[in-house]
């Protein structure tokens, strides 16, 4: 049985969308945190919006030092009840019946899943209870609005497995869902 493994930029207020906000923060240390998510075979889970802003970028990266070699290597599974196909190298659309694709990906053996961004997809994960870890870095900034990790009116009791804190002020928290 697979994980499914969220990543996430957030600023202190839990925002997490379009995080180019996080670049000025980028050091040795955020790439090594980063990296450890990269370094396997993992397969990646994107909603639509994260998807299409990864495949505008990454194909013109081809090496292992930049990530291009694993972005467009990895298998992506892409979530969206609005694009016709997925085009970027290695892409599978996920259409119809989200829920139930996402629950039988997770019980096939096989690599891990990781989702990048997605703020809505990750909502929904969460609702049904299909994420496994949470790699949250965050970032000693207030940003005021945009989409968060949480949806309003959601509820969700964590275990912290793991804290790290790097030079910039910058906070890893990993989390496991307490699912007493």
């Amino acid at each position: 049985m697979r994980n499914l493994i969220v990543t996430e930029f957030l600023s202190l207020d839990g925002i997490m969308e379009d995080p180019t906000w996080t670049l000025t923060y980028w050091n040795d240390e955020i790439a090594a945190f980063k990296g450890e998510e990269t370094s396997a075979d993992e397969h990646l889970l994107l909603g639509r919006v994260t998807y299409e802003g990864f495949a505008a970028v990454w194909p013109q990266r081809t090496d292992a030092a930049s990530g291009g070699l694993y972005f467009n290597n990895a298998r992506k599974y892409v979530v969206s009840t609005t694009l016709d196909k997925a085009d970027w190298h290695n892409s599978v659309l996920i259409k119809d019946h989200i829920i139930e694709e996402i629950t039988k990906l997770k019980q096939e053996s096989g690599p891990d899943m990781v989702v990048h961004g997605s703020a809505t997809l990750v909502q929904t994960l969460l609702t049904h209870n299909l994420v496994d870890r949470m790699r949250l870095l965050v970032y000693p900034a207030v940003l005021g609005h945009g989409k968060r990790l949480f949806a309003e009116g959601a509820t969700q009791t964590l275990k912290l497995i793991e804290t790290r804190s790097f030079s910039l002020g910058v906070v890893a928290l990993i989390y496991e869902p307490d699912r007493k």
